[in-house]
């Protein structure tokens, strides 16, 4: 098969079964065997038993990357269920949630799609929600073993190690014939600012290991002999992909499509070779892939709780363009102070690539301009870097002008992307370009060679020095309290009713959500943090969280505040009425929940009494709602 354009297929490198170390060969007598001999010492068949094989430089590499993944999580590794990320600890909490709802799906048959185990009793799209189905279902047995946080940090440490890994497959088999070359340029894939940024709180967007494949046999398909074929093995690798992180996706779709346009805009005979395979291939992948995930996305846009577009606030995150030249976060040389404003939020930090290597990126392209990949490359990765800017161009926090995001952000599909990823796109267009440079410098010959090599390295310590990956930042989290691992909660609930936790659960307050997946979400619970449709009504705009609630707002505002509310008969009427529409069975307050005395005090005024149960106080509210039934 011919190479794509663009990809030159690397020749392989060559191998020798010569002796190490300079021992001489002999031949043993009546054995004919062979022996390396050394300083007297004799090593029988050492050379062949212990040479330093491609197979073997392939493991050195993914270990490497598998090491280099448990030194970012190290800090979580101590203890999975008790440490979050110290800057932000939410969406962890959720995921854990899709993964115990992985393990319903697979023990109890539960609907993949949509589930009401929590935000009862409108319920949650999941399809809507990025509910990681092609990650948690084949981590079921290890949720059912150690629990969803242990899940977590095992995709997040997989997710970057196998992320490195199989773009190093990739550039090390059709991009660059050096393997020190391909991971260089897989590890900056890998191991980006961006990367590491969302290490934290998205496993979904970090597990991009089927990305190189997916990208790879998009060009594979531009000079396809067998193009229904490819598009069928397309088409599989797109609706796994679409069960991680559709956005990604996207993304992937659009980088390709724009790549291709570069290619195709600098040499026009490329053209004439690619589109009959693309015009054959490309609609059997969309039937194929389409058939596949016609169900999933018809719930996903026009199911229960669907939603059409993100809320205003999430479409307008962009970056600042000075975000292009600081070090991120979780980096050697970073520091979240100077990054205040730089980006949306911590978790967000998706350019960040540093002054030394934005400036060696830019004169890696100088110096390979001739190169057509180069070229398309580098269009490749500005125009995304451009969309990343958002709706409003700013230089450190002050807006310049409107971005070109602005026209873009209403159209189908694309109202629903967070424009700040878009610089995910040019953080792997890097990760190619060092390949190239490392590539192309350690294949020069002559008197050249010794200072290529020099100032390559040189040049590779300057840029990732300062972005070198450090243990991301943990805090402490309350443990799930003993009356939910206990079981001692069955007491109160039944099936068709809810455990409501005090705080109720929200976007800035998920430890419910924890209690419920502790459990593999045996109970429901109302509220949470989730994607819907503005006050609950299907097709509407999203937004964070379900309906407004009155009772959550009031023990939100006192978990905060630590003040004791007085409430009067219309808010005491408003807070019954919620507990009926949640069929409420209990309500539960950890003791060592923040401000627990002014929340004991103020649920006290709604619903009488307290009683304390193990390791919190528990309020039996089913004779107060008409809807319950004895459990």
């Amino acid at each position: 098969m011919q190479a794509p354009p663009g990809f030159a297929r690397p020749a392989a490198e060559p191998t020798t079964d010569a002796p190490a170390g300079g021992g001489r060969t002999v031949v043993v007598p009546g054995k004919g065997s062979v022996r390396a001999e050394r300083g007297g010492a004799t090593e029988a068949g050492w050379s062949r038993r212990w040479r330093w094989t491609a197979r073997r430089k392939d493991l050195a590499v993914y270990g490497v990357f598998l090491l280099a993944a448990f030194w970012v999580t190290s800090q979580i590794w101590v203890d999975p269920a008790g440490r979050v990320a110290s800057l932000y600890s939410s969406d962890p909490a959720q995921v854990q949630f899709f993964l115990a709802h992985s393990v319903r799906v697979v023990l109890h048959g539960d609907f993949p799609f949509y589930t009401d185990q929590f935000n009862y009793p409108d319920g949650v799209n999941l399809m809507a929600n990025t509910a990681v189905l092609a990650l948690g279902i084949p981590m079921v047995p290890i949720t059912l073993l150690f629990g969803p946080a242990v899940s977590f940090v095992v995709l997040v440490t997989l997710g970057l190690a196998g992320t490195a890994a199989t773009w190093y497959h990739v550039f090390s088999r059709h991009l660059v014939r050096r393997r020190l070359a391909a991971a260089v340029g897989a590890w900056f894939c890998g191991f980006s600012p961006a990367m590491l940024s969302h290490a934290n709180w998205h496993p979904n967007i970090i597990s991009q290991w089927l990305l190189p494949f997916i990208v790879w046999r998009v060009m594979v398909l531009t000079r396809s002999t067998r193009p229904v074929r490819d598009g069928v093995l397309l088409a599989l690798l797109v609706t796994a992909q679409a069960f991680i992180n559709e956005e990604i996706l996207l993304f992937t779709a659009l980088a390709c499509g724009v790549f291709l346009i570069a290619m195709v805009a600098q040499r026009r005979a490329l053209w004439s070779a690619a589109w009959r395979p693309l015009a054959k291939g490309l609609p059997v992948c969309t039937v194929v892939a389409g058939s596949l995930l016609a169900y999933p996305l018809y719930i996903q846009f026009a199911g229960p709780m669907a939603y059409h577009g993100l809320s205003d606030a999430v479409r307008d995150y962009g970056n600042d363009i000075a975000a292009f030249f600081a070090p991120g976060s979780p980096t050697f040389g970073g520091h979240e102070r100077a990054n205040v404003n730089l980006a949306p939020n911590y978790s967000e930090e998706n350019a960040f690539f540093g002054w030394s290597l934005s400036l060696i990126a830019v004169g890696i392209v100088i110096w390979l301009r001739r190169e057509v990949l180069v070229r398309a490359l580098a269009a490749t990765g500005l125009f995304f870097a451009v969309l990343s800017l958002g709706e409003r161009v700013s230089w450190w926090d002050r807006e310049l002008v409107t971005g070109p995001w602005d026209l873009l952000v209403r159209l189908p599909l694309l109202d629903a992307v967070v424009p700040t990823r878009f610089a995910m796109i040019t953080s792997v267009v890097i990760g190619m370009l060092l390949a190239l440079a490392v590539q192309r410098a350690w294949t020069l010959r002559g008197p050249e060679w010794r200072h290529a090599k020099t100032v390559t390295v040189a040049a590779l310590v300057l840029a990732l020095l300062p972005i070198v990956p450090m243990p991301l930042k943990v805090t402490t989290r309350p443990p799930v309290p003993d009356f939910v691992t206990a079981g001692r909660w069955r007491e109160y609930v039944g099936p068709e009713q809810t455990l409501v936790p005090v705080p109720v659960p929200s976007m800035g307050n998920t430890h419910g959500m924890r209690w419920a997946a502790s459990t593999n979400l045996d109970f429901k619970i109302p509220g949470g943090y989730f994607l819907a449709p503005r006050n609950g009504n299907t097709g509407d705009p999203g937004r964070f969280g379900g309906r407004p609630s009155g009772i959550g707002e009031l023990l939100d505002e006192v978990a905060t505040t630590g003040r004791t509310l007085k409430l009067d008969d219309r808010q005491r009427r408003r807070s019954l009425d919620e507990l009926r529409h949640w069929n409420a069975a209990v309500l539960v307050l950890p003791l060592r929940q923040h401000n627990a005395e002014p929340l004991r005090r103020t649920v006290e005024q709604l619903v009488g009494p307290a009683r304390k149960d193990l390791d919190v106080w528990v309020w039996d509210v089913r004779p107060l709602s008409a809807r319950t039934t004895a459990s």
